[in-house]
């Protein structure tokens, strides 16, 4: 089973830096570094396999996934690189060995470098040596900052980025000299790339921009290192990098190979032969986390942050949009707990689950409050808990139009167009109440900071992550008064 932690981690500065992790298995410690702008969520199918032999912890890397930035305006592969040992001593970890793919592993020799003695050992899947040329180029192009425009264009050029990076390399440049020997993503390929793009804002940016700028840090001779071995398989831009690498360390090793799967079998020979010592890492409370639920035909976890009394979001929101101090919860398939395939529109199961996890988590809210439609769901909760339930009004508007019209369909398309239905959906719904009846008649007032496109932001990637927020959404109105 993988499970999912969040930890605080000290800055240079002295600052908290909150980072999330997941974690499987059992064994001997090792630490998984995921590319940019990927998560740690990109190696789960990786975990699940590796959990045999190890004790696998693969974080979201600084500004990436749900973890938070580093306090730096320009970070540079030596920040990252600190990072990754700043997250070990949090952990309690002396030693471990390490697995990265690209920028995960420009990362981790960078991190071997300045702290060999924390490495058993490294594998990596591919890296890239760039000449003065090539980082002037990419350091130009390659990296543009990734920042919320007003009318949602940089979701646009995001998604026109995504999918045209599976066309050429590099995507910025398309011609037939530059294709790449793929098939095009296919939108349900590409959007969760897309969506760790959008979790990590312009850290998308000076991520890729620090790796790019990255020294060849392959160590001297006599220089201490651990064991290292660098692989690539066929069709990866970087395979043609091993042979930049020129002379390495006795105890290093150059190992080209033709599939992804031949890549993951010698990695995992290297570091079963190559084990850091058997250590287990420690777990603070830090006030947020994930606890398991089974309930009503949902299994999985549920991500919680706060305090006492308990505030349930609307339908395709997420805890984010919880007033400070309260526990809050993200409701399966929304946020960041675990989907909910085939959710119900029955509010009796969504009402055991959102019950289920606070027992969980051995709270007993005195109040319980809710966002929006969430105001029934609130309603129910709080008497099964025993709780008071601090009614707010339903959304206006007729619940057969609610049910018509009250969520749009953002299932990915081939032109990335859900993107700006959600964003152009969620202007409207601060300049109107019920936000799809753009009437002088159903204006309401806001203060226009509410449009400010980070924060848009934040409501869109809520937005974007409930895969659940219909049947939520279609279980609240079956349970609304019948006249409205």
């Amino acid at each position: 089973m993988i499970t999912r932690h969040f930890i605080d981690v000290p800055n240079p500065d002295g600052s908290l830096r909150r980072v999330h992790y997941r974690r499987a298995g059992k064994g001997p410690p090792l630490l998984l570094v995921h590319q940019s702008p990927r998560s740690s969520a990109e190696y789960v199918p990786l975990m699940s396999r590796w959990a045999e032999h190890f004790t696998v912890l693969a974080p979201d890397t600084p500004g990436f996934g749900d973890s938070q930035p580093l306090p730096l305006l320009r970070p540079e592969c030596e920040d990252y690189a600190d990072a990754v040992v700043a997250l070990l001593d949090a952990l309690g970890l002396a030693q471990v060995g390490a697995y990265g793919f690209h920028s995960g592993a420009i990362i981790l020799v960078t991190a071997a470098r300045r702290h060999p003695g924390r490495f058993a050992a490294l594998a990596c899947g591919g890296y890239a040596v760039w000449s003065d040329a090539e980082k002037a180029e990419f350091g130009a192009a390659y990296t543009p900052d990734f920042l919320p425009r007003p009318f949602g264009e940089h979701l646009a050029w995001l998604w026109g980025r995504v999918q045209e990076q599976s066309w050429f390399f590099p995507w910025y440049r398309p011609g037939t000299a530059n294709r790449l020997p793929f098939a095009s993503i296919a939108p349900e390929a590409a959007q969760p790339i897309v969506m760790e793009c959008l979790s990590a804002g312009n850290s998308f940016s000076l991520g890729y921009a620090a790796v790019l700028r990255a020294r060849r840090d392959v160590p001297p001779p006599g220089e201490p290192t651990p064991p290292v071995l660098i692989s690539a398989y066929d069709g990866d831009p970087l395979k043609a990098h091993l042979a930049r690498l020129g002379e390495v360390p006795p105890s290093w090793r150059i190992a080209p190979v033709s599939t992804p799967s031949e890549l993951e079998a010698e990695a995992l020979a290297w570091l079963r032969a190559n084990p850091a010592p058997p250590a287990a890492p420690q777990e603070p409370d830090v006030g947020e986390g994930f606890v398991p639920v089974a309930a009503a035909g949902f299994e999985g976890l549920v991500h919680w942050k706060g305090g006492d009394d308990l505030f349930l979001h609307a339908p395709g929101s997420a805890l984010t949009a919880a007033p400070a101090g309260l526990l809050s919860i993200d409701l399966p398939g929304h946020g960041l707990s675990d989907p909910w395939p085939d959710a119900p529109v029955q509010l009796e199961a969504w009402t055991e689950v959102a019950a289920a996890a606070v027992q969980a988590l051995g709270r007993a809210p005195a109040m319980v409050e809710g966002e929006g439609w969430s105001t029934l769901l609130a309603g129910r909760v709080a008497r099964r808990l025993g709780a008071r339930h601090r009614a707010t009004p339903c959304p206006p508007g007729e619940i057969a139009a609610w049910r018509e019209r009250g969520l749009p369909d953002l299932a990915p398309d081939w032109a990335g167009t859900h993107l700006l239905k959600a964003w152009r959906m969620l202007r409207a719904e601060t300049c109107f109440a019920p936000w799809f009846d753009a009437s002088a008649a159903a204006a309401r007032d806001f203060d226009p900071v509410e449009l400010d496109p980070e924060r848009l932001a934040v409501r869109h990637l809520a937005l974007m992550r409930a895969s659940a927020a219909r049947p939520l959404l279609e279980a609240c109105l079956d349970a609304a008064p019948a006249a409205r």
